[in-house]
């Protein structure tokens, strides 16, 4: 027996529009239901449960991002403060270091200063413009020449001694030969017995009095002062102290080695005493 079905194109059915009118009425009923009463919190809660990981597993990239950017902002941050700190404590560091400096200068131009006072000679206080230390000569360039008076031949000294004698001058300029160049000869003097003798700048950087008999009266640790002879170098400067006395295998005759007492290392600003050098030079 054959059945008879209704074709397709004669079937009833509920069209989209009262479809979509029902769920909205549907969902407001809901809406106003769980407003008042609270009927699908229970519902609501299994599937938040359910969907959690779902969620964790979505976010996760968004954490990792955040929290990898949070450790290189923090990163970032804690090297620009220790940049700032280095920066800050090398600043401190140098303005410490330059006090100290200006605090030792001072107390030498105060000294140098009570030197000039009381001496009875002319004399230029001058400053190191640079060295040219070197293993032949040892000269040093001050920043005052002939305009401030200053002529070759005068001798330089500080607090603690002779330092050398003008070499070279220009009008702006002054070059100054230390007492332990290999060109300089100074008449000096034993202080502790007034034995006069001749020191020399030998190649070591130290002075040497050489030509000496064995039964000369001079030992370890006399001090060595102008004596005045020539009327360059004023009397009473002290120059070196012996350190060692030895006998020199070329000549046969002892020699005596001294340190510089000046110490010129020690010292920016010098004092030139303004002798006449054309009247001891006669």
């Amino acid at each position: 027996m054959k059945s008879h079905e209704v074709p397709t194109l004669f079937r009833q059915r509920i069209s989209l529009e009262l479809r979509l009118l029902f769920l909205m009425i549907l969902a407001l009923l809901l809406l106003m239901i769980d407003s008042h009463y609270r009927f699908i919190e229970p519902f609501r809660r299994v599937v938040a449960i359910a969907i959690y990981p779902f969620q964790r597993t979505v976010v996760a990239p968004r954490d990792v991002i955040v929290q990898v950017n949070s450790y290189m902002n923090s990163a970032s941050i804690v090297r620009k403060e220790n940049e700032f700190l280095q920066k800050q404590r090398i600043e401190l560091a140098q303005v410490t270091t330059r006090m100290a400096q200006l605090l030792i200068e001072n107390n030498q131009l105060r000294n140098l200063l009570g030197i000039q006072e009381s001496i009875q000679q002319p004399s230029v206080v001058v400053e190191i413009l640079y060295d040219t230390v070197n293993s032949f000569n040892r000269r040093l360039v001050f920043n005052k020449g002939s305009n401030s008076g200053i002529l070759p031949g005068m001798p330089v000294i500080n607090e603690s001694g002779l330092v050398g004698q003008i070499i070279r001058v220009t009008p702006m300029t002054s070059e100054v030969a230390l007492i332990s160049d290999n060109g300089i000869a100074i008449p000096v003097q034993v202080s502790r017995n007034g034995l006069r003798l001749i020191s020399f700048g030998a190649e070591s950087g130290k002075i040497e009095v050489r030509y000496l008999l064995g039964n000369v009266d001079i030992r370890e640790g006399d001090k060595l002062i102008t004596s005045g002879i020539g009327g360059i170098f004023p009397a009473g400067l002290p120059v070196a102290e012996i350190t060692k006395i030895e006998i020199d295998k070329s000549t046969g005759y002892y020699r005596a080695i001294s340190n510089n007492l000046a110490q010129h290392e020690r010292y920016r600003h010098f004092i030139v005493l303004q002798v006449d050098v054309n009247s001891a030079n006669e």
